[in-house]
């Protein structure tokens, strides 16, 4: 139950690097970007995860025993479906080539040692080729690059951006690219192993040490490997991925992954050119001409030539993994070389510090950052009762000149599933979360497979814990498998609440990508019935949206337990915003096209009756 509550809010976000402190650079004078005419959703797919149909899910099971999904499964079906739930970009999370605990030494993969992974799947985000993909995901393991070409196709065929992962702070210990391009080297190739830091050095070193592998649990839960011996081969050791400068990480370090370096020096000093002055303001092209004739940190050139080796294939862009421990000039050069070659690609990053947001925007030039840390953690804490609604008012009023930018989430892969007991309880729970991160913002949307049927990450996989759908390992998701219904993709096992809670999303998605309102501008109407309105409950929340040819009234209730009844006010100026003369006008829910109610206008200010159910909400259209 929400109560009235006084909250200490005490948010926490990454350790950053001293290289990712705010810049001097002015912020004052950005100029307003262009913002595309509809709004786009991004559906997150584990891909790993998305074909398998085998619902053993035994903790720790092998491929033979729990399955995998491979790209295949994405049929011309699959996909028709995925684009008529209201999606305009995949995000095929974990496609290139990670470290894993699997024999492919027949087509000449080397076996990776499983002390320094993570599971027996792997991470994702411990990338061992970043030149070819995860063999896991191919019928044909030798084919794999080959099969995911096609799945590349078919998702432009069906209408869709294709978005893949980089990681460009860490990879894995283990690296080595045996699918290079003719001149490229791997990561490490030239480095001086002698000295800690060299600004062309691909790591970082702690000279004459070796590697120690942390005090875990038991790799592969105890089962005999012959590579687990106590030891991996690292001389001298490197640092790890999250900034750890130990030979023997903690147990909770990134010890599976080595930081990259970008020419920050140890003591946090950048080696590299600075942008100068107001480039905030300026565009792709100018960031691109500028580094030109500039010498870069060798770590930059190898990852921009890894993105443009990928955009070359028909990748529409990238979501970046913990953006903000890179230094945000390394992006203004990577990001304008890639908005060069094409100016509509697709770049979201990971960033979770919100005095850095403008700077990795504007700087960095970043299309989308995650909207984590303001509006994704209100609402988690509002409909478990520790916070009411309204602060969300402040959360964009605050980030009004960023808000575009501000990409919309509930669930992915790194935070607990909506629907479980940890987050909202319940799917239905979640539906005014999805209403309002949907609509808020001229943001993009982003839903994570198996959200849109109501899973809610029961399953022990082994390494994963329950509530996230595991990363880690391999396993079956089970309200999506319902969905998948053998490969047939028609829903045919779900039960009628899932088919309805899908049936809430496809309206949802499907009319915030067709809605100009969504696009254009926000005022909320919270303080205007905010302690005025009579039964204007502390669980509801308001706000109106409108463009030239279209005005909404959306109207939210967070409570799950009790209806709420109220004369909701539509303030003075909103009316005149809107040029609306004195009169009745009827109002339609845009969701269902079954509520309807007045909106009456008198003296220029506005009043309409409002009955909003339990986690029910309303998008009215003038």
């Amino acid at each position: 139950m929400i109560k009235k509550i006084t909250i200490v809010a005490s948010i926490s976000t990454v350790l950053l690097a001293t290289a990712c402190k705010t810049s001097s650079i002015s912020m004052n004078t950005e100029k307003k970007l262009t913002t595309p005419e509809k709004k786009e959703v991004v559906y997150q797919i584990f891909t790993r995860l998305f074909g398998n149909t085998n619902t053993t899910n035994k903790p720790w099971g092998t491929i033979e025993e729990n399955g995998v999904g491979k790209f295949n499964d994405f049929t011309d079906k699959a996909l028709k479906e995925i684009k008529d739930l209201g999606v305009t970009s995949i995000w095929y999370t974990g496609v290139p080539h990670h470290a894993l605990v699997r024999d492919y030494t027949s087509i000449g993969i080397s076996n990776d040692d499983p002390e320094v992974v993570k599971g027996r799947a792997g991470s994702p985000y411990a990338v061992k080729d970043y030149y070819n993909v995860n063999p896991d995901l191919a019928v044909n393991p030798a084919n794999r690059l080959q099969e995911f070409e096609a799945l590349i196709a078919r998702t432009h065929k069906a209408g869709m951006k294709v978005i893949i992962d980089i990681v460009p702070n860490h990879i894995a210990r283990k690296y080595e690219g045996k699918s290079n391009p003719k001149g490229v080297k791997d990561f490490g190739t030239d480095d001086d192993v002698s000295v800690e830091y060299k600004r062309d050095n691909n790591f970082y070193y702690i000279p004459n040490t070796r590697f120690e592998i942390p005090d875990t649990d038991k790799p592969l839960n105890g089962e005999s490997n012959p590579l687990i011996d106590g030891k991996f081969n690292e001389f001298p050791a490197k640092w790890t991925g999250n900034g750890s400068r130990l030979a023997k990480p903690d147990r909770n370090d990134w010890y599976e992954t080595v930081k990259v370096n970008y020419g920050i020096r140890p003591d946090g000093s950048k080696d590299f050119p600075e942008l100068p002055a107001g480039y905030d303001t300026k565009s792709c092209q100018e960031h691109f001409d500028f580094w030109k004739d500039k010498s870069v940190p060798s770590s930059w050139i190898k990852f921009r030539d890894i993105a443009l080796y990928w955009t070359a294939k028909g990748v529409d862009g990238f979501r970046y993994d913990m953006a903000e421990m890179v230094p945000y000039e390394f992006w203004s050069y990577m990001n304008s070389a890639i908005k060069v070659k094409n100016p509509d690609a697709f770049l979201m990053a990971e960033v979770y510090n919100p005095n850095e947001y403008r700077n990795y925007i504007r700087l960095g030039k970043m299309d989308y950052l995650y909207d984590k840390v303001e509006t994704y953690d209100h609402l988690k804490a509002v409909i478990q009762g520790k916070t009411w609604p309204d602060g969300l008012s402040d959360i964009q009023h605050r980030m009004a000149d960023i808000e575009h930018h501000m990409l919309k989430f509930l669930d992915n892969h790194d935070e607990q599933r909506l629907a479980s007991p940890e987050f909202a309880g319940t799917p239905e729970k979640g539906k005014p979360l999805m209403v309002v991160s949907a609509t808020i913002s001229t943001a993009p949307t982003m839903i994570y497979f198996g959200q849109e049927v109501g899973e809610a990450g029961n399953e022990n996989a082994g390494f994963g814990t329950h509530s996230r759908t595991s990363i880690f390992d391999y396993i079956g998701v089970p309200n999506h498998q319902r969905w998948m219904n053998g490969g047939v993709f028609d829903g045919g096992q779900l039960s009628q609440s899932e088919k309805d809670l899908r049936d809430f999303y496809k309206r949802l998605l499907n009319f915030s990508i067709n809605s100009s309102a969504l696009m254009g501008k926000f005022q909320e109407i919270q303080t205007a019935n905010r302690n005025i309105t009579p039964g204007y409950d502390i669980a509801i929340y308001s706000y109106v949206r409108w463009s030239d040819t279209q005005k909404l009234i959306v109207v939210t209730n967070f409570y799950s337990l009790a209806s709420s009844n109220f004369e909701l006010r539509i303030p003075a100026d909103i009316i005149q915003k809107w040029n609306l003369k004195d009169g009745t006008y009827t109002i339609t829910d845009q969701l269902y096209q079954k509520k309807t109610t007045q909106l009456r206008v008198e003296n220029g200010q506005g009043k309409a009756q409002i009955s909003i159910g339990p986690s029910e909400s309303f998008i009215f259209q003038l």
